[in-house]
């Protein structure tokens, strides 16, 4: 079984992570999980935080020698802008007070919401640790899932085909792997995470306009996993869905709004009869599909073609435009004031979304094909290909 958590605030001294399940044997280095960071912290559109820190995941236990051990793996992130809130944000009581508090709540924002549910006449201690800066630690563990999918050529990517109004034109075709890989590999290589170069320079000046204006910008982006086996998941209980679990995951990177499998909302428009993906078989692939209109998911289950998920996300609501709002301590009426923000995240959550994938599949992954060491995974593994394969 894989879990993981995270804690740390957005001024605080560092994030924390901890992902526990991950067998041993599997090569790791905090190379691997940086280059993930890195591609995190890119973007046209991105706020002035991103200037000031340079991430770099330190491995703090469960890897010896480059090698992990079967141990839970901690991870620890500096944040660099703790020097700056080191008295604001400290844990010692003798600091109370050197810092006002914050009792404007910003619309959009966990602000209101969490100050009712945790009692808290000040905002901070809500906004620190809802900040999305918390999905930098979600995309260093996910950069360690990605490394154990890597063992069983299961592979993620991403890319973004809407900001605002601009649109990418050519659709991606659900059920081309190469394709699929193609547009990621594509997207890496645009400040917008966009293959399609006419509609990323469209984004970008959409972007630049809402940063004029004191705006910000939505918009939408695919994930999707590459080589998952059929049977990943199960059908027999709600909370074991596998599209279900991927939905959830989805849904908790901040500011998503919306999230569609395969299809999605499309599939009310087709008749069951077209939109189906059919069944075929022959001795040499076994059985297959032509269509991936399901995202690669049937009954909860993964079926063999990608995995393919599409998410909305809000523009961000700190805002250099003002929006109404009432403070909690004197209940009159302000206009909330902006905080350091960006304009557009959403090649950024693209990004989150890959880790969040790369950790929901390998929870997946191991927990039908258990394991503590690699090797003793490997080999659960190549027996349930084997059998698929006689099936």
């Amino acid at each position: 079984m894989l879990r993981f958590y995270t804690a740390g605030e957005s001024h605080g001294k560092g994030l924390i992570g901890m992902i526990e399940g991950i067998p041993s044997g599997l090569a790791l280095s905090s190379e691997d999980i940086d280059f993930q960071l890195k591609t995190r912290q890119k973007g046209h559109g991105r706020g002035g935080r991103m200037k000031i820190e340079s991430d770099r995941a330190e491995i703090i236990s469960g890897v010896r020698w480059g090698v992990t051990t079967g141990a839970p793996i901690s991870l620890f992130i500096e944040n660099r802008d703790w020097a700056n809130w080191n008295e604001a944000m400290s844990a010692d009581a003798k600091f109370i007070g050197s810092a006002q508090p914050v009792t404007r709540p910003r619309p959009g924002h966990a602000d209101l919401a969490g100050a009712q549910k945790f009692a808290q006449k000040d905002i901070r201690n809500i906004l620190e640790r809802s900040s999305a800066r918390e999905t930098a630690m979600r995309v260093a563990l996910g950069a360690v899932a990605r490394k154990f999918l890597d063992a069983f050529d299961i592979k993620i990517g991403s890319f973004v085909f809407q900001i605002g109004s601009a649109v990418m034109k050519s659709a991606a075709d659900p059920a081309s792997e190469k394709g699929l890989l193609n547009l990621s590999k594509k997207a890496g290589a645009s400040d917008v995470r966009c293959p399609d170069e006419a509609a990323g320079n469209e984004m970008k000046s959409l972007i630049d306009e809402a940063a004029l204006a004191g705006d910000t910008l939505g918009g939408k982006f695919t994930v999707f996993a590459i080589g998952a086996p059929p049977g990943l998941g199960s059908h027999t209980q709600w909370d074991r869905r596998l599209d279900g679990i991927m939905a959830q995951a989805m849904m908790s990177i901040q500011a998503i709004k919306c999230v569609e499998v395969g299809g999605g909302a499309g599939l009310a428009e087709t008749p069951g009869s077209i939109i189906m993906d059919e069944i075929f078989y022959n001795a040499k692939r076994g059985f297959y599909r032509k269509t991936n209109n399901m995202g690669g998911f049937e009954g909860g289950m993964t079926n063999g073609m990608p995995l393919v998920v599409h998410a909305t996300m809000k523009p961000i609501p700190t805002l250099k435009k003002p929006l109404r709002s009432v403070d909690m301590a004197t209940k009159k009426p302000f206009k909330a004031a902006y905080e350091r923000s960006d304009v557009c995240a959403v090649p950024a959550a693209s990004v989150v979304a890959e880790a969040m994938t790369a950790l929901v599949v390998s929870e997946a992954l191991l927990e039908k094909m258990g394991g503590d060491s690699l090797d003793e995974t490997r080999r659960n593994y190549d027996a349930y290909i084997r059998q698929i394969a006689q099936f």
